[in-house]
């Protein structure tokens, strides 16, 4: 039995209500490029650049991160790679819970020189041990660190809830 703590109709809401946040946050901005972390990172960026096509005037990339934690130093693969000169980045991902994952995701942004980066994620925990701050959170969620949050996604189309372990 999955302990849910967001259904897809939650989802859909804290979407939209993020979606807005990101607009009103950056008004004025003639480009947006979301990075999102495969896999479910790059769903939410697909999402949310479909929600903002109606609110935002300026254009919106997104760009796929893969970020791989095996290896260490930590392999980053970017799907394509702009210039981050004077971009508004956002790293996109389902669940931030110490920091790591967005700390790494965020250096191949450090070679250029972005606007501003800013961070998302669907889920925020409060175990941060890096200094990562997300900037829009669906649901944060205090857990033990024994606890590990799932996102589900569907056919990598769109997210059907997310739920505690």
């Amino acid at each position: 039995m999955k302990n849910y703590i967001l259904t897809e109709a939650q989802v859909a809401k804290k979407l939209q209500r993020m979606a807005y946040e990101i607009a009103e946050r950056n008004v004025g901005e003639e480009k947006l490029l979301f990075a999102g972390i495969k896999d479910n990172g790059v769903v939410i960026a697909k999402r949310l650049k479909t929600l903002l096509s109606t609110i935002f005037k300026g254009e919106i990339d997104i760009i796929e991160m893969e970020i791989d934690d095996k290896r260490f130093p930590r392999k980053i693969t970017l799907s394509k790679t702009p210039n981050f000169d004077n971009a508004v980045v956002i790293v996109i991902d389902d669940v931030a819970n110490s920091g790591k994952t967005m700390l790494y995701a965020l250096q191949p942004f450090s070679k250029d020189q972005p606007k501003k980066i800013q961070t998302l994620a669907l889920v925020d925990r409060t175990h941060k041990t890096f200094p990562v701050h997300t900037d829009y959170i669906g649901f944060a969620v205090a857990t033990t660190l024994q606890e590990h949050i799932f996102v589900e996604v569907d056919n990598n189309e769109k997210i059907t809830g997310a739920w505690l372990e």
